[in-house]
């Protein structure tokens, strides 16, 4: 970290002073580089960013600030298929409420100006991902088969309940497979992933 006198200018440090968002550029910097664990992009970090800013504002004016309501006045706010009616009757509660909405439209950042943030005022710096790849990998998998395998549960079941498939204890399993052209073997994708591919080229 460098020192604040010759840190380049940031729109995104000057807002968080402003709101006194003290520790968000900090987890900012943690769900860029996945510190925590996965990675959030910097697209939906500035949604993270613009939701802090707006929930401030609505404390600040005494609104009510709970994350349905943010989350509500946001969407409202930003989300391009709201209709103009629903906008301005979001615009006119929250001005009401004595939020300045076009100041804080105003501070709202770009994913961009995220990046510059993260990268040239925090110097912050994405970690090598090539290290532990397969089991980041086989662990994304894991999750979508456990995943496919509950919908598939909770479908036979809704079907046993309303009388369209017949009622027995199924035993459900989800096992995905790779089978290499050139010599037939048959690997389950976690063991292929583990050993590094099929060996059958070799001498």
């Amino acid at each position: 970290m460098t020192d604040t006198s010759s840190r380049p200018n940031s729109k995104v440090a000057r807002v968080i002073e402003a709101y006194d968002l003290d520790g968000l550029g900090a987890a900012l910097e943690r769900r860029w580089t996945g510190a925590d664990g996965d990675r959030t992009s910097l697209r939906d970090l500035a949604d993270v960013f613009n939701r802090r800013v707006l929930a401030a504002a609505m404390r600040e004016a005494d609104h009510s600030a709970v994350e349905s309501d943010v989350e509500s006045a946001y969407a409202a706010l930003t989300d391009e298929e709201t209709g103009s009616a629903d906008r301005m009757r979001k615009r006119r509660d929250l001005e009401q409420a004595g939020i300045d909405v076009d100041a804080v439209l105003s501070d709202f950042v770009t994913h961009q100006a995220v990046h510059t943030y993260l990268t040239s005022y925090r110097e912050a710096e994405l970690p090598d991902r090539s290290e532990g790849r397969v089991d980041r990998k086989l662990e994304t998998l894991e999750r979508l088969q456990g995943r496919t395998a509950a919908v598939t549960e909770s479908t036979v079941k809704s079907l046993v309940e309303a009388g369209e498939l017949t009622d027995h204890d199924y035993e459900l399993l989800v096992d995905v497979r790779a089978i290499c052209s050139d010599c037939g073997a048959d690997y389950a994708v976690s063991d292929l992933l583990r050993s590094g591919g099929c060996d059958c080229g070799e001498s």
